[in-house]
This record gives structure tokens, C-alpha cells and sequence, in this order.
């Protein structure tokens, strides 16, 4: 029986001593497999794990191990569970919690910085300088701790935003996502009323950069990439302008519609060298660019145009700076519709398919959202 010494539990929620839970075998494995229950300690919960979406950065840490064994040179960690867009219902509380109640949806961020080091101290908790050290009390779920592809996690109290009742289970998930976007505008300087912002890349962090950016009154709003059916998406989640860059020249579309100058604002979602370049030639003079998406290679870009022209870089990790909080706060007021990139859901038990959908792309797949629970809004295929 699950009756850790200094949790608190409710008699209404059952919480069994073994889990299920998917693991890591070889690269390219996973199985599903009966794990301990984890138990929270101060400051952390239990979360019973009611739905969790598919990123492209789980399927990197399938194939190569979680960033922890990849830059550590660690071995390749054949226990370790991946899955880090994740939403459910605190079912314990670890000694001393008072800020959530059991029997609360909750949706998580990834990372708990370390608390004591100089970047978690200045609140860059995804910065953080003990990554990677759970004995630091670092932990970054579904990265170097063991994440949502299973049915309880443990997390910090400082990882938590509350769910509406009038959200979904499948809404909640992609929270982490919207924080992202968030989370770039944020560093841009976070002033986006009335300043023109271009996304380049219509995956699942530039659509919701575009709406998050429409919803803070962002105008322009410019969207470029190469499948129409994502950039009608786009259109209605805010974008003014849709540029299909086999089509249009990007940078002469945004130059035209900024009266020449450029844009304020561009984040690059897209991670090309062809794509980085586009968003230096697309700010304007002394315009900031967000580095969203991971390049897995060095790319060249034009650095005496970026020197010349006073722009400024930022390169992102993951939703810092409470940006999740923000996001919640504006989807829970319906100011956009971040379902609309929702587009399939499968059971926990089917996650390899689920995986394949989310790889390969099939039928078109933008996100995939893996439930535990029945009556959570299916969508898509549910099953194959």
C-alpha cells in the first residue's frame, strides 16, 4: 500500500504502490513497464497524470537520452521516463504543502531550477547552473528527471498552474507550449502592444507565439512557412499575414508591410540556417530576434548585418520566467484557441503509435496528446 511516512493523502484517491510507466530501452525503445510510485518530498506533489503531449524534443531524447547523458557523456539511462507536456490531478501532498489541495488539476512547467544559484536566483530557473544535479535540487521532468509518460509524477510546488474547470485536459497540456512562446516574447522585452512581430515556422510554438503575440496586441502579426494548411491555422489563431516562402520572398513581404524598416519583434521557430538569416534581414534597425527552435547544426549567418544594425539575439530554453502562469491566464479567458493545434489523441497504452503520429507527421499530425483518462476530450485517431 502507498502510504509514504509524511505525505498526506486522501481516503477518495487510490494511489498504488507500482506504477505504469514507459522506459527507455536501447535508443530508439521504449516499454512499458511496472515502476515504484514516486513519492514527493517538501515542497513537491504527487500528480496523477491525466493527459501529456507529444514535443519533438521527446522524440530527441528517445533516440539519444535525456540532455543530462547527453552533455554529462552519462551513459544512455535505460529507466528513464521521457514526457514533459503534462497536465493531471494532485493526488498527495509531500510534509508541510499547503499551497495546492489534493484533488487539483494542475498543468506543469518542465524545469525546477536548483533555487540557490546565481541564474535561478535572478529567476532564469531554465538556466539554471546545477542542471542536471537532482542532489542540487535541480529537475527538469521528462529531461533529467523522470517525466508524464506514465500515470503519477512527482513535482514542484514552483512547476504548478492551477486548471480551470472550463479547460480540457487536452488544452492543459499545451500550456507548457503557449509558455514557450510566452516565454520568448518575454525576453524580447515583453512590450508587444502595437509593435509588428514576425513567426517563422507555423510548428507548435510559432503558431501559439502567434497567437500569444496576437492576444498581448502585437500588429503586425507575420507568419512564414511551407504548408498552407498550418498557415490557415495561423490565420486563425491572429497572423495578419500568411507568407508561403515557396511563394513570396519573406523578408520583401514583411519589409512592405513595415513601411520598409523591418519588423520589432522576430522569432524564429524553425531552426535552418536558411530561416535564421531570413529573420536578421527581416528586423528592423535595433529589432530583436527570439531563437526558439534548436538547430542541430552550426549555421553561417550574416553577422556584420546583425552587428551594423544594432540588432539583438536571444536564444531560449524551455518556458522560463513564470511565462507558463501568463499563458494560462490567457487561455483561461479564451483569448485564443490553443486547440487548434490539438489534432490527434491516443491512450497512454498506445503511446508508440502515438510517437509515430507525432514523428512522421501522419495525417498531418501538429500535436499529439496521449490520455490516461477516459472521459477526457478525444480527438483524431484514437487508436490503430
Amino acid at each position: 500500500m502507498y502510504d509514504p511516512a509524511g505525505v498526506t493523502m486522501s481516503p477518495e484517491i487510490s494511489i498504488p504502490t507500482q506504477m505504469k510507466a514507459w522506459v527507455l530501452g536501447d535508443p530508439d525503445e521504449l516499454f512499458l513497464r511496472d515502476k515504484p510510485t514516486p513519492v514527493p518530498g517538501r515542497a513537491e506533489v504527487l500528480v496523477r497524470i491525466d493527459a501529456v503531449a507529444i514535443c519533438a524534443t521527446d522524440l530527441e531524447i528517445i533516440h539519444g537520452g535525456s540532455p543530462a547523458s547527453i552533455l554529462g557523456g552519462l551513459p544512455f539511462n535505460k529507466n528513464f521516463t521521457p514526457g514533459h507536456e503534462y497536465m493531471g490531478t494532485v493526488a498527495a501532498l509531500g510534509p508541510d504543502v499547503d499551497e495546492f489541495a489534493i484533488g487539483e488539476r494542475v498543468s506543469v512547467e518542465i524545469h525546477a531550477g536548483c533555487g540557490q544559484c546565481k541564474r535561478c536566483r535572478q529567476g532564469m530557473y531554465t538556466s539554471c547552473l546545477n542542471y542536471g544535479k537532482p542532489d542540487k535540487g535541480h529537475r527538469a521532468n521528462g529531461f533529467t528527471t523522470d517525466g508524464g509518460f506514465a500515470e503519477y509524477a512527482v513535482n514542484h510546488i514552483n512547476t504548478l498552474a492551477r486548471v480551470p474547470d472550463t479547460m480540457s485536459d487536452a488544452e492543459a497540456t499545451l500550456v507548457v507550449t503557449a509558455g514557450t512562446s510566452m516565454y520568448g516574447l518575454t525576453e524580447l522585452g515583453g512590450l508587444v502592444a502595437g509593435e509588428s512581430v514576425v513567426v517563422i515556422g507555423p510548428g507548435p510554438i510559432g503558431l501559439l507565439a502567434v497567437a500569444v503575440a496576437k492576444a498581448l496586441g502585437a500588429s503586425p502579426v507575420i507568419l512564414t512557412g511551407t504548408r498552407n494548411k498550418r498557415l490557415e491555422i495561423g490565420r486563425e489563431l491572429g497572423a495578419d499575414r500568411v507568407v508561403n516562402i515557396s511563394d513570396e520572398n519573406a523578408v520583401d513581404v514583411v519589409r512592405q508591410l513595415t513601411g520598409g524598416i523591418g519588423a520589432d519583434y522576430v522569432i524564429e521557430c524553425a531552426g535552418t540556417e536558411a530561416t535564421v538569416n531570413q529573420a536578421i534581414h527581416m528586423a528592423n534597425r535595433g529589432g530583436k530576434i527570439c531563437l526558439a527552435a534548436f538547430p542541430h547544426d552550426p549555421v553561417t549567418i550574416d553577422l556584420p548585418h546583425l552587428v551594423k544594425n544594432n540588432i539583438y539575439v536571444y536564444g531560449i530554453r524551455g518556458e522560463g520566467r513564470s511565462a507558463t502562469r501568463r499563458a494560462m491566464a490567457l487561455m483561461a479567458e479564451k483569448r485564443f484557441d490553443a486547440t487548434k493545434i490539438h489534432t490527434h489523441t491516443f491512450a497512454l497504452a498506445d503511446l508508440l503509435i502515438a510517437l509515430r503520429y507525432a514523428r512522421d507527421r501522419v495525417d498531418d499530425a501538429i500535436k499529439v496528446v496521449v490520455t490516461t483518462r477516459a472521459a477526457s476530450m478525444l480527438k483524431g485517431v484514437a487508436a490503430e
